[in-house]
């Protein structure tokens, strides 16, 4: 993905991350793709686009307008997903085209999301997806804004020891861990362990309850940080998201029940 503007270091790891669960989602629907070729597109929809078909750009660029705006160029290994007003509104509909032309590789979107639905490693890839795309939208919107708004801190790395989430504090985010292992403590006293590609700090964003467990980087660990605000949004519109985050509470809870049967049979050899 590619922007008119300077944007931060952390947007170009997140678009690097972005890209590769593309490629790792598209590698684990293994729906053959059909490739064509666009041509150059000043105005409009490029010729063949389809509203109920993903693409993946091959090579080339294609470029995202709104109301004869450029807001930013999809390149190689980035994915096109339709805008939801589709056609029924075009003066407010997002509009894709080339400025010299790029090949793409097409999905039929109903299959792939039945396929996203029935693969639970794709669910978690189309999730962390999200949730990354989401990161790079807010930090296109945050290098248009006046320099005077703070913006979401949105990505961040931590090293061995480092506190995630402390126990006891504000739920304001909730946060996907995109690499690294990080411990969960209640009390100073280990629970749980999360995973790269796990939701966490979820149930007390949507609750509006604060912390209640600490999460502790266990080696160095990249997390991307969303609005509990968006997040509930995200949920709202992407039944796969609730999918990924009731797989990711339903393992807490297997985790945790463990650490309780392992510290009763401790208990008891005393």
């Amino acid at each position: 993905m590619l922007a008119n503007a300077e944007l931060s270091h952390d947007f170009n790891l997140l678009n690097q991350q972005f890209k590769d669960l593309v490629a790792g989602l598209t590698a684990e629907i293994r729906l053959p793709p059909i490739r064509f070729e666009v041509e150059s597109t000043p105005a409009g929809n490029f010729r063949g686009f389809d509203g109920g078909k993903f693409y993946v750009v091959h090579s080339g660029s294609i470029t995202v307008r709104y109301q004869g705006r450029t807001l930013y160029l999809l390149d190689e290994g980035d994915i096109l997903l339709p805008d939801a007003t589709g056609g029924t509104a075009t003066d407010l509909a997002v509009h894709y085209g080339s400025e010299a032309g790029a090949t793409l590789e097409s999905y039929p979107a109903l299959e792939f999301m039945q396929q996203v639905f029935e693969n639970r490693a794709a669910t978690k890839l189309w999730t962390r997806m999200q949730v990354t795309y989401s990161s790079l939208m807010l930090r296109l919107t945050a290098s248009g804004a006046d320099a005077s708004v703070t913006a979401t801190p949105g990505f961040e790395l931590y090293e061995p020891g480092d506190v995630i989430i402390q126990q006891g504090e504000r739920a304001d985010y909730v946060f996907n861990l995109t690499s690294g292992t990080a411990d969960v403590l209640v009390d100073n006293v280990p629970v749980g362990r999360i995973g790269e590609g796990e939701i966490f700090g979820a149930m007390a964003a949507l609750t509006h309850a604060d912390r209640s467990a600490t999460v502790k980087a266990r080696t160095s660990c990249s997390v991307v940080k969303v609005p509990k605000e968006q997040f509930t949004d995200l949920i709202k519109t992407n039944p796969a998201t609730i999918h990924s985050l009731l797989i990711d509470m339903a393992n807490s809870i297997v985790n945790l029940n463990e650490q309780l049967v392992s510290l009763r049979g401790g208990d008891d050899e005393n």
